[in-house]
């Protein structure tokens, strides 16, 4: 598609001339925009013969498919510039009748060129001009100098997108008048649903669908064995509540200040007060009750209270279900994945292929497919009935974290495959966003990690309590405390002058400790032979005086010597003035040496995204349901403010069922294709069906199903009456410490000849599926001996 975007005036220097480069760069992948400028072009005199630049221009204007006018405001008008140029092409040449027009318009102070842009439409309709001009979308730009940075880009997010709407709104009147409002596409596939993401919510909305009658896709970014997004790496709560009444109180509570729709809301409580049920009739599992069922010597510790903020009215409802007395270890992902492959017949599961846009029918907003990146190539797939965008946040996305998060960088806790490809893709088909600034954080202190490089994901530790007890501290950027490092966390955030919130955001804070701490650390690591975080040691930076460390830190010298004296200071008189740390949790910093390690700032999940309504449908900015578009899970969650954990899981299961419900749901609008070349590929089962392993002598294979990202399978080779070797030939584990499970424990189960070996700290779920599958093999070999 073709465009001409006309510069409405002939200065020198303008705003409007910017805006309209700046889109030119900004949709040149899926249009051609030709900037125009009339600074050439003579006043208009009836009597004069039509000029060169005129017969240029109305050559440009008739072979584009539609015209944008910036247009600045001049004394309340339309510049004489402009209005000279428009009477030229009304007076023997006619190049705008019937032809689409968009106008845009800067300014540089706050009324955006709105009486230009009404004077404009007129003289656009006006007899001999007889431009259609695009209704409504009125992009007016305020206070342009301020709005673009140093390379011409518009920096406020928000006005990208309402930018990116209004130009979508002028495509469709474009083809809409061009008579090519169908829908010209080469479909390669057609599912009555299909499904982007495979963690929980996608994996609910899949099974609900297919329930229905559906022939469902699902379309998962990440690659076999790493599949399950943030569903797979939480700790497997879901949170409950035997009444609904106190359900509705206290989420009114938690979301405090702020509103969510009643409805929405009251279908999230509703299917939250049913969780059991839900269990057992969907899951085939009876719930296990934290607050009711958990005794002492149970896997999971017994709680006082399953509230987050139980200080909230109606916080003693809340409870967490469990699919056994065990938590953190898959145990909810691996029942929900399984439901997949227990309806292959109906699912097929499409796994490292990347979802890259919606397929909008122009004329009537009706979202028909989905283009999807796979092996390298574009493929159209068409939906019948429904898409449901069940694809996570934003969180691995560096530019959607800075716009909405104010950080330069977070490090995730979760998958790394929410690449926030469903925010990109819901604005573009002109969803309403809400929650954009709401995540949740956990890490090894309120709101940090230690730094790990690019690609990896964060730790997250909840009790080593030398990281803040005795004499250790965390600094800021300037090299000052900025939290009180004993501070109970709510998901990261902590109180702070009545609100819980995370603590601020640095680029380089750190944990900073003396010799005296060292030592402990050290002696730690001697008695259990390993540290909750391995690389610890490794990591550290030393230095003989805090001075030096400071220069190592690239910190204020003066402010890290001040800080640690003050910190000395507060344990001598007995109480932390500055932050309030309990003072038993404080010991005198020595003479050093001293040590510190880099931190991080971590991000578990974001709440932000695409709003959904009751029955899932996703919203446009008009508040109308966006046709045969639904949305589940953490991508446009419900959480508005405070966050009630195992909340996202429920959001999961409540709204995937809804998603799949509905876009299942025959359509009075629905369409059918012919498109069946790229049906019925399925990786999941294919990379399930896999693994052929061979076995030798004395070579024996055993299983277990508790690994963190499902079934692992060993191969042990047993002789002499010693375990000889220890091979682990299958598993889908995390690609940080689980893999170091994965690599150790083997080996140390050889050296002691026995399954009786520790875990390794943060993968003790696939310490222990290693360990139950060499049982297993083992097993074996007693029969066969």
């Amino acid at each position: 598609m073709k465009l001409v975007a006309i510069v409405g005036t002939n200065a020198e220097k303008s705003y409007n001339r910017e805006l309209l480069q700046y889109m030119q760069r900004h949709f040149s992948s899926s249009v051609t925009i030709d900037v125009a400028e009339i600074d050439n072009i003579p006043l208009f005199k009836e009597t004069m013969a039509l000029p060169q630049a005129i017969q240029a221009l109305t050559d440009q204007i008739s072979a584009a498919d539609g015209v944008i006018i910036g247009v600045p405001e001049y004394d309340h008008a339309v510049p004489a510039a402009l209005k000279s140029v428009i009477e030229w092409l009304s007076c023997n040449v006619h190049p705008f009748n019937d032809k689409p027009v968009m106008i845009v318009g800067t300014s540089l102070g706050i009324q955006g060129t709105s009486r230009a842009q009404d004077e404009l439409r007129q003289i656009l309709n006006a007899p001999g001009v007889g431009a259609i001009v695009l209704p409504g979308n009125e992009f007016m730009l305020s206070f342009a100098p301020k709005a673009f940075d140093d390379q011409g880009a518009l920096t406020d997010a928000h006005t990208v997108s309402f930018l990116e709407s209004c130009f979508q709104h002028f495509i469709k009147l474009i083809k809409m008048q061009s008579g090519t409002s169908s829908m010209a596409v080469k479909w390669q596939g057609h599912y009555d649903v299909i499904v982007l993401g495979f963690g929980g919510a996608g994996a609910t909305a899949a099974r609900f669908a297919a329930d229905n009658g559906a022939r469902v896709l699902v379309v998962e970014a990440a690659p076999y064995g790493r599949e399950g997004g943030n569903t797979r790496y939480s700790a497997q709560h879901v949170v409950m509540g035997e009444s609904l009444d106190d359900l509705t109180t206290y989420y009114h509570a938690l979301n405090a200040p702020f509103v969510t729709p009643e409805k929405t809301l009251q279908a999230y409580l509703s299917g939250m007060s049913r969780i059991p049920a839900y269990f057992k009739d969907y899951l085939g599992i009876p719930a296990v009750s934290w607050k009711h069922d958990i005794k002492p010597g149970d896997a999971v510790a017994i709680k006082k209270t399953m509230a987050e903020y139980p200080e909230l009215p109606g916080s003693q409802t809340v409870d967490f279900a469990l699919v056994h007395k065990r938590d953190k270890d898959a145990g909810l992902w691996k029942v929900l994945r399984q439901k997949v492959l227990d309806r292959t017949d109906q699912i097929d599961v499409w796994l490292d292929s990347r979802a890259r846009q919606l397929i909008q029918e122009p004329t009537t907003g009706i979202v028909r497919g989905v283009q999807i990146e796979r092996h390298g190539q574009l493929v159209n797939v068409h939906a019948k009935n429904g898409v449901v965008l069940a694809m996570g946040g934003f969180e691995n996305n560096p530019e959607l974290v800075q716009t909405y998060l104010h950080s330069a960088k977070l490090t995730p806790l979760g998958t790394l495959f929410n690449r926030g490809d469903g925010i990109k893709m819901a604005q573009a088909v002109g969803a309403k966003m809400w929650h954009m600034t709401n995540y949740e954080s956990h890490g090894i202190l309120p709101g940090i990690t230690f730094k790990e490089v690019d690609g990896e994901r964060g730790r997250q530790i909840e009790h080593w309590p030398l990281l803040k007890q005795g004499s250790i501290l965390v600094t800021a950027d300037d090299g000052t405390r900025y939290f009180p490092e004993d501070a109970p966390h709510r998901h990261g955030h902590i109180k702070t002058h009545g609100s819980w919130l995370i603590p601020m955001l640095n680029q380089h804070p750190y944990l900073v400790f003396d010799q005296a701490q060292y030592l402990d650390f050290k002696a730690q690591l001697a008695e259990n032979g390993r540290l909750p975080y391995p690389q610890f040691m490794d990591k550290l930076i030393s230095a003989k005086t805090l001075t030096e460390l400071a220069a190592k830190m690239d910190v204020p010298a003066d402010n890290l010597v001040k800080t640690v004296a003050r910190f000395n200071q507060a344990k001598q008189m007995g109480e932390d003035l500055e932050f309030g740390r309990h003072v038993d949790s404080m010991r005198t910093f020595d003479d050093g040496p001293y040590y510190a390690i880099a931190a991080a700032n971590d991000v578990l999940n974001t709440q932000g995204g695409p709003q959904r309504n009751e029955q899932a449908q996703i919203l446009a900015t008009s508040g109308q349901p966006i046709p045969h578009l639904f949305g589940a899970g953490e991508l446009g969650g419900i959480v508005a403010n405070c966050y009630q954990g195992g909340g996202n899981l429920a959001e999961c299961l409540i709204f995937g069922k809804l998603a799949g419900e509905h876009a299942a749901a025959d359509k009075a609008d629905a369409d059918d294709v012919t498109a069946a070349e790229m049906n019925g590929m399925n990786d999941l089962v294919d990379a399930e069906n896999a693994a052929n392993v061979t076995l030798g002598a004395d070579q024996y294979l055993g299983r277990s199903n508790s690994g963190l990202g499902g079934q692992i399978m060993v191969r042990v080779t047993y002789r002499d009456q010693a375990i000889q070797k220890v091979e682990v030939v299958q598993h889908h584990e995390s690609e940080d410490v689980g893999l170091v499970a994965i690599d150790q424990v083997p080996k140390e189960i050889v050296a002691a000849n026995s399954t009786d070996v520790d875990a390794i700290s943060g993968a003790s779920a696939s310490s222990r599926a290693i360990k139950e599958a060499v049982q297993d093999a083992l097993k074996q070999v007693k029969v066969t001996q």
